[in-house]
């Protein structure tokens, strides 16, 4: 069974859609380690709504934080801390997608980030969406796990292609492209779907 970490080079990238087209290809379960803010909407509720399968389990979260924040900063409101002990893997006899919240950087407490709960074993899916400063973003994302001993397994571009970026990142990271999720104009159950069938032959190679 695979456990395959989704981030993104920045938040609003599309770790969300892109977590629910995995979870659809594989079947798999999923959980959010932490949830900041949208708590009667969060993006478990949104994965959920997107996915036809029946065999999906959605993991209640580790920390639930009522403000759309910074988990450090929402966690603060809230009265709490988040440690890192606190958050452990479901346990499931199926593939398992965990998504982080933001980007790699972003701090849980004065001391940890979402990267500190990236597991050795965990397959690594970026999420890079094309914007000015994108390239240097995606670049950085994968030297920074590289610097940490952790291996980008592929990379999920989101929004309409841009092949020159979409190039260079590919020859300067020589990490596999999964696919690319183009700019819908909406994301239901059967677009999840047609873009499970069209991921499924790569994501079972990760």
């Amino acid at each position: 069974m695979k456990n395959i970490f989704v981030t993104g080079i920045s938040t609003e990238v599309g770790k969300t859609i892109a977590s629910a087209i995995i979870v659809e290809a594989l079947e798999a379960d999923y959980w959010k380690p932490i949830q900041s803010g949208d708590l009667d909407n969060s993006d478990t509720h949104k994965v959920e709504k997107l996915i036809s399968n029946s065999r999906s389990v959605f993991h209640p979260n580790s920390y639930a934080l009522k403000t759309p924040m910074s988990p450090h900063a929402a966690a603060e409101i809230d009265g709490v801390t988040i440690k890192l002990k606190d958050i452990q893997s479901p346990k499931t006899n199926n593939n398992l997608v965990i998504e982080g919240a933001g980007g790699l950087l972003v701090p849980l407490n004065n001391k940890n980030t979402i990267a500190d709960i990236i597991l050795p074993d965990y397959k690594i899916v970026l999420v890079s969406r094309h914007y000015l400063g994108s390239i240097n973003h995606t670049l950085l994302s994968i030297e920074y796990l590289k610097s940490k001993g952790l291996q980008v397994a592929g990379i999920i571009f989101s929004g309409a292609e841009h092949p020159t970026t979409e190039t260079i990142i590919r020859k300067m990271t020589k990490t596999p492209i999964i696919g690319r999720i183009d700019e819908e104009p909406y994301f239901d159950q059967n677009v999840i779907k047609e873009y499970a069938e069209l991921f499924r032959g790569n994501l079972e190679t990760l």
